[in-house]
């Protein structure tokens, strides 16, 4: 029961209470790249999942025998290693969208968020719980960059996931699928999201 309890935590931690984004704000630059499409954003956050999920699980199981000076050069070979997995099946299964993204997809190498999760804790902590601390993770990059997304496709395209929504009379803010728009979307939803865990703080004291 205590062992189920503790991966629940490892796993919703990531997704509110060090949410990479909204909280950490870390991995900013796709964030503000491919965060101008929600299409762009599922992709991107599957990929980023993908490479934490089994850096994380490769790392953990590797720990012990990584001399401790070559570290994180190890580590950086094995999420290239996955990162370039991801890429083969992106262009594989959805070239088109691969073409598009294939820059910022190969990025995650250099992501800080998968180095610095590797780094302080699947290096120190079994496969499970360096699973489970993955997929919070990954969710909480992949929820975060889709409310941005949703906010500046409709905002500045009048559609949702290229499905036009709004009405004909509807003229797109423009600013908002540039790189304005999407520090402004996000420096808005850092500020929502710190604004609701204080006062739900206040109202459990």
């Amino acid at each position: 029961m205590k062992n189920t309890r503790t991966l629940i935590q490892e796993t919703t931690k990531g997704i509110i209470e060090r949410n990479p984004i909204f909280v950490l704000c870390l991995g900013l630059c796709p964030v503000l790249a491919v965060s101008n499409l929600v299409e762009n954003a599922v992709y991107m956050g599957a990929a980023f999942t993908f490479v934490m999920f089994f850096s994380n699980i490769t790392v953990s199981m590797v720990r012990k025998i990584i001399p401790e000076k070559v570290r994180i050069p190890c580590y950086i070979v094995i999420i290239a290693s996955f990162v370039t997995v991801a890429g083969l099946l992106m262009q594989w299964f959805i070239p088109g969208v691969y073409k598009k993204m294939s820059l910022f997809i190969n990025l995650i190498v250099v992501n800080c968020i998968v180095l610095g999760r590797a780094e302080f804790f699947a290096s120190k902590n079994n496969v499970v719980r360096s699973a489970a601390d993955a997929v919070g993770m990954g969710i909480g990059f992949t929820g975060a960059l889709f409310i941005i997304a949703v906010i500046r496709e409709i905002s500045g395209f009048g559609t949702f996931y290229g499905i036009k929504i709004t009405p004909e009379a509807f003229k797109p803010i423009t600013s908002m699928i540039l790189a304005p728009g999407a520090f402004l979307t996000i420096g808005f939803l850092i500020a929502l999201f710190n604004y609701i865990k204080l006062k739900k703080g206040n109202i459990s004291e």
